[in-house]
């Protein structure tokens, strides 16, 4: 059964830690209170990388939280995870719903424009991210995004919108304040010491 997107919350994305460790830290991430599971890999083999979908499946799944697959429609559609995560050189939205069905997640990276969000909902996308907002790790060279983007993202948009990019808990307040939906973590999350205790502090920007 495929689980809904949440409306709101910590939308946690996996970094590159070994298999034990990230089981164990996706786990203290969603009891402390991520709504939402981003599998994004770019060193494993293929066969390891389904080896550890079906394993991070398992465990969301257990837990009440969608997992959702980086970039891999066909990877998505093996695991039978609950959706994919496009970037603008991966293959369409119409694509991921033949797929993976038309209850999929169907998220889109919309970088810094509203006219790639306006697309994406038109075709049927199930939430748009915006970013990077401040510097990033995982995407040094990504293109700024800005609060104003987010505003009228959330001001014309019916869809969901998540924001990406260097957040942390002491700087993501004027992002959730500016509309959005889904703050997403990565390092500021996985590389965090105390994985479970960062989670909460995540989750708090939503009260």
């Amino acid at each position: 059964m495929t689980l809904a997107l949440p409306r709101k919350g910590l939308y946690a994305i996996t970094n590159d830690l070994d298999d034990d460790a990230l089981l164990a830290a996706v786990q203290a991430a969603i009891e402390g209170g991520a709504v939402l599971l981003q599998y994004r890999d770019k060193r494993r083999s293929p066969a390891q990388k389904e080896a550890l979908g079906r394993d991070l499946l398992q465990l969301c799944h257990g837990l009440g939280v969608p997992l959702i697959v980086n970039d891999d429609i066909e990877l998505a559609a093996r695991l039978g995870a609950d959706g994919v995560h496009l970037g603008r050189d991966d293959a369409g939205i119409a694509a991921a719903r033949a797929a993976l069905g038309p209850d999929a997640i169907v998220g889109v990276s919309c970088y810094n424009s509203l006219e790639l969000a306006r697309r994406a909902q038109s075709l049927g996308a199930s939430y748009a991210a915006f970013g990077r907002f401040f510097p990033s790790k995982s995407k040094p060279d990504a293109t700024p995004a800005s609060l104003e983007t987010l505003r009228l993202a959330k001001a014309e948009l019916r869809i969901p919108i998540a924001a990406i990019g260097g957040i942390t808990p002491a700087n993501g307040a004027p992002l959730a304040a500016a509309g959005a939906d889904l703050i997403c973590a990565i390092d500021g999350l996985f590389g965090h010491a105390e994985v479970r205790r960062s989670a909460q502090d995540y989750a708090a920007l939503f009260r």
